[in-house]
């Protein structure tokens, strides 16, 4: 089969490689399509480790095929595995990104998406990711189907609305609190519908992009403001009496984000990060404590939110057609990572295998 595999940085290549066998327990899947991530292309150009006499990017290992975000169909499977995830072949399915052992600490006591070993599809040669013909499913895997009637781009957007949705439960909004998501990209546009079904009296989103936000109005958003000509700080105080708003949900991936985003809280606010960020990012920490004893919270993966991810992507609510705006054939891996590193002609990239 064709599959991209990982070298080292900048180091990507389309391969023929063995189709895999399903593992006890577990499955074998044909790809019908895998997005690109800002992780994959952090991945990509990320900085050089060396391991003895290999050279790593700093978030994957070398000699792995990539892609974390995806759908496919059953081809084969155990009575096992069928008994465990309710599948058949044939069935569409999705699978979380990450692998748990369900034997560390943090498996143990039901936090799974923090697992110790962390295996993700994708970033080690354990668990495979789905930039291929074929991928394998371990028997540890969560595994949930998906309505074979959706385009497999928009199917494979569930992991990333996972990831949102996680981020907007991590902010415990109420009905009286005014939201604002920081950007509008994938992440960002997940962000706001999830915000939005939680119904706060206002959903606030900011981006550069004025066809972004346009976006961001079809998701949900109540108010847009385009923060490279407009300052949002006296927008949000007129909004809320002068206090600042209740919760800041950062999903840009730039850093000036992360100030703003203190600014523009109230005190006793709360910010979610949920960004892969290039760079490091420097703040006054003496807001967050001294000056507005502020909530700051990570936010990682999409723990026990795929079911209500999935409902929403089968519900039609989300402009999907407009959100999956590029799909290509798994060949052209490349032009799909310079696009997703543009950033101004896509939201959500996906790769087709054949």
């Amino acid at each position: 089969m064709q599959a991209v595999v990982c070298h080292g940085p900048r180091d990507y290549r389309l391969e023929e490689v063995p189709v895999p066998s399903p593992p006890q327990g577990g499955a074998l899947v044909r790809v019908e399509a895998v997005g690109i991530c800002a992780s994959d292309l952090k991945c990509y150009h990320g900085a050089a480790k060396f391991w003895g006499d290999a050279i790593r990017p700093a978030w994957a290992e070398t000699r792995v095929i990539p892609g974390h975000e995806f759908t496919g169909r059953v081809v084969a499977l155990d009575d096992a595995a069928r008994e465990k995830w309710g599948v058949e072949p044939g069935d569409r399915v999705v699978s979380e990104q990450i692998v748990p052992c369900w034997q560390c600490r943090y498996c143990t006591r039901g936090q799974y998406w923090m697992c110790a070993p962390h295996d993700l599809y994708g970033f080690k040669r354990r668990t495979p990711g789905a930039m291929a013909s074929y991928m394998t499913f371990p028997p540890e895997a969560r595994v949930y189907r998906v309505s074979g009637e959706l385009s497999p781009a928009h199917a494979a957007f569930v992991e990333p609305l996972s990831c949102a949705l996680h981020a907007v439960e991590r902010a415990g909004i109420r009905f009286d609190d005014v939201v604002v998501v920081a950007g509008c990209g994938p992440i960002g546009l997940g962000m706001i519908a999830g915000a939005v079904a939680k119904f706060p009296a206002r959903v606030v989103a900011l981006d550069v992009s004025d066809a972004k936000l346009a976006l961001a109005e079809k998701c949900g958003a109540d108010l847009t403001v385009n923060v490279s000509n407009t300052d949002p700080e006296p927008i949000v105080r007129d909004l809320t009496g002068g206090y600042g708003a209740d919760v800041y949900l950062e999903g840009t991936g730039h850093p000036s984000a992360v100030p703003q985003g203190l600014n523009l809280l109230r005190k006793l606010g709360t910010f979610v990060e949920y960004s892969v960020f290039k760079d490091d990012v420097t703040v006054d920490w003496s807001i967050i404590s001294d000056d507005k004893e502020l909530d700051v919270l990570g936010a990682h993966l999409g723990p026990e939110c795929w079911p209500a991810a999935i409902r929403m992507v089968e519900s039609g609510r989300l402009p999907m057609n407009e959100i999956c705006t590029h799909q290509l054939p798994l060949a052209d891996f490349q032009d799909g990572l310079e696009l997703v590193a543009d950033g101004t002609q896509s939201i959500k990239v996906s790769l087709i295998p054949e």
